[in-house]
């Protein structure tokens, strides 16, 4: 067996190829196990057809990576193989095939995975224990860091010179592991997105504005926007903190000689996704946040959007994390494609008055 037949087969996710028809092309054997069906009476099926995807136009997802040729992730999706019980949890991955234009690959990320494929795989309900693990340490951690701050600076009010900027750096390094300890009670304690309509230009615009006075001082921003674009209906604090992380990670792979941050915007009939209430939301509504960086690290690529997944040094990866969460709660999708030189984060928003359907 070839080495690149060997890798696919040893794939412990389902993994698809899906050809320019949105046929199957090839699958792996995790993907036989979870479909209950075999390579051969797979092959040629239409993908949708074999793979129930629950409101999630899984058509529209294969045109888009084609099209941008770029990945796309998609988190909480029900996926439910024909003849299956119930839907399983899952997160799907489409990625385009270096060489061939029409073809995608399709993994699928199992929520849960029983019976023929093993034990629990739950990776998310995972990565939630560890930020409530996480929430509670630092809710531990920030008690005595207090009483440390409070007793340096005591100390330094009676001394000079050198111990008087050992006490500054033991009260500054607190003051960082406070801010960080902030951040991850920041991502468990995220409440419901209190939506109203807003226009995702004037949310923009406040944190780039925010941006240039602060952290992207050193950065160029140009603005590309689609003037005709509808309003959505999001939590105008939430989106913006959004947009802030998003800009935050741009000037901080520029460096600090700088770079430029493009804004863009654009209408385009795209995805649709199922909401909690079990109603479909289509997303039309795109903004593109651009860098022309260094791009993401190869080793984390696909893993962005996961809690404390960082490319930077001492960085928390929970920055990117809240996004996701954040665009995943109020209906949309986001997706990243990166190189050297230019990083593109994508959202995918539904109209405001789509929002009530």
């Amino acid at each position: 067996m070839m080495e690149g037949e060997t890798l696919w087969a040893s794939l412990p996710v389902p993994a698809f190829l899906v050809d320019g028809a949105d046929r199957i092309a090839e699958v792996n054997p995790a993907a036989e196990i979870f479909l209950n069906a075999s390579r051969r009476a797979l092959a040629g099926a239409e993908l949708g057809a074999r793979l129930n995807t629950g409101g999630t136009d899984i058509g529209a997802a294969l045109a888009r990576v084609r099209q941008d040729q770029s990945p796309l992730f998609i988190n909480d999706v029900a996926l439910a193989p024909r003849g299956a019980e119930a839907p399983t949890e899952c997160s799907l991955q489409l990625a385009p095939v270096a060489g061939d234009e029409a073809a995608v690959l399709v993994l699928v990320q199992m929520r849960r995975i029983a019976g023929k494929i093993g034990r629990s795989l739950d990776a998310r309900s995972a990565a939630r224990s560890a930020v409530g693990m996480a929430e509670m340490l630092a809710h531990e951690i920030k008690n005595p860091l207090a009483g440390i701050t409070g007793a340096a600076q005591l100390l330094s009010m009676n001394l000079a010179g050198e111990d008087a900027a050992l006490t500054d750096l033991i009260v500054a390094e607190c003051r960082r592991i406070v801010a960080l300890l902030d951040q991850v009670e920041q991502f468990g304690n995220l409440r419901p997105p209190r939506r109203r309509p807003a226009n995702l230009h004037d949310l923009l615009d406040r944190a780039r504005r925010s941006a240039e006075l602060g952290f992207a001082a050193h950065m160029r921003f140009v603005e590309d926007y689609d003037p005709s674009l509808p309003e959505t209906e999001v939590d105008p604090d939430q989106m913006i903190q959004v947009f802030l992380n998003l800009l935050k990670n741009a000037a901080e792979a520029a460096g600090p000689g700088g770079g430029t941050i493009t804004l863009r915007s654009f209408y385009d009939h795209g995805l649709r996704r199922r909401r909690a209430d079990g109603s479909l939301a289509n997303l039309p509504l795109q903004v593109e946040i651009i860098d022309d960086g260094p791009g993401l690290p190869d080793d984390i690529a696909g893993q962005v959007f996961e809690p404390f997944v960082s490319g930077r040094e001492n960085g928390t990866g929970l920055g990117l994390a809240l996004v996701s969460k954040i665009v995943s709660e109020h209906d949309g999708l986001i997706a990243v494609d990166s190189a050297p030189g230019r990083t593109r984060f994508r959202l995918s928003l539904p109209k405001a008055q789509e929002t009530r359907d």
